[in-house]
């Protein structure tokens, strides 16, 4: 079994992801998931952010008179996709060495909902002694199996302990904690506990953390219509905000729950926050680390196929400061529940 937590001793978990160099073999296939639905906003966004001169990506009228009949997505955003929803299993590459080929064998638009499988074909010595080589055969896929995109590539993965992985951390075995389920000779990706799997008392630090630039802070602060100086005015920032551009409390918050959902993706709802603290605000350039306590868990009166788990969630920065607190209750779908997890191919 390939474990997505490492035990920490007690009841504490660290979230993990990627695979070291020793888990690969010629031979495996994986389906990643989570998939993406693309739109024609990621379309434009890309074409105009690299200065692509093809307007068949983000002219209606041009792409009203061709072959497509409208904008057709721009290949390297299929490319980015694919790459990046394989990274639950490839997360620990060092490099990503090269392709041999990239290829486009059906076409995407927006509206159209991409998936990523993956297959090894080849496992050697890497670059330097921390890493191997693997190769494997990258495939873009529809929600109906049909390709729209092959790309064979080579990385440099970490070998076990290289890398900052701690060897001193055990994987955690339990079956509740297994990283993939296997489907048809597939191994697919999974993230979350169900509601019986949920231990009141456990502890769960989450993985990856996550980083605040200046672009994050401000466009979110016009994003939200959010007029408070301290977040967008660098001006007012070096006058009187100590010249460190703060990152908005909300942003704070949705940040820190967002890393939850690797333990916590089998929620069907969020029911509530209560008792949210901000002891010591977070600025551009910090990093914060989530981890939470599972509280209670209770059934669900109304709602047969769910159960309730009371969760209390703290994020802290890189220095180790609380930046954040709270206790959520979240609706969390039973092992044997109608789940849409097989039904969508996950």
């Amino acid at each position: 079994m390939f474990s997505a937590y490492y035990r920490l001793g007690g009841n504490r978990f660290q979230e993990r992801f990627g695979l070291d160099f020793e888990d690969f073999a010629p031979g495996q296939r994986f389906r990643h998931r989570p998939g993406v639905t693309l739109s024609q906003q990621d379309n434009a966004d890309d074409a105009l952010d690299t200065l692509n001169a093809a307007m068949l990506h983000y002219d209606a009228h041009y792409a009203a008179a061709t072959t497509w009949k409208r904008p057709l997505m721009v290949s390297t955003v299929t490319l980015q996709k694919v790459v990046g929803m394989a990274s639950k299993t490839y997360g620990r590459r060092r490099a990503l060495l090269g392709f041999s080929e990239i290829l486009l064998t059906g076409p995407l638009f927006g509206g159209d909902t991409l998936y990523a499988d993956s297959f090894i074909q080849e496992c050697s010595a890497g670059p330097d002694e921390d890493t191997g080589s693997v190769k494997l055969l990258l495939s873009a896929l529809k929600p109906d199996g049909s390709a729209a995109g092959r790309f064979t590539c080579t990385m440099a993965i970490l070998r076990r302990g290289a890398g900052g992985d701690a060897l001193a951390n055990e994987p955690a075995t339990e079956p509740r904690f297994a990283a993939y389920h296997e489907d048809d000779g597939e191994l697919v990706e999974q993230v979350g506990l169900s509601f019986e799997d949920c231990v009141p008392g456990e502890t769960f630090i989450h993985s990856p953390r996550r980083s605040f630039f200046l672009e994050d802070s401000v466009r979110h602060a016009w994003r939200s219509l959010e007029l408070s100086p301290q977040y967008q005015d660098l001006d007012w920032i070096a006058c009187h905000g100590g010249g460190q551009p703060k990152v908005s409390e909300t942003l704070v918050i949705s940040a820190a729950t967002a890393l939850t959902t690797r333990t916590f993706g089998r929620v069907v709802a969020n029911l509530g926050w209560y008792d949210i603290a901000l002891p010591h605000p977070v600025h551009v350039g910090d990093t914060i680390e989530a981890e939470s306590t599972i509280l209670e868990v209770r059934e669900s009166r109304s709602r047969p196929q769910e159960g309730i788990v009371s969760v209390a969630t703290r994020a802290r920065n890189q220095n180790g400061q609380e930046v954040l607190s709270y206790r959520r209750n979240l609706l969390v779908y039973r092992r044997l529940a109608e789940t849409p997890y097989a039904k969508a191919g996950y």
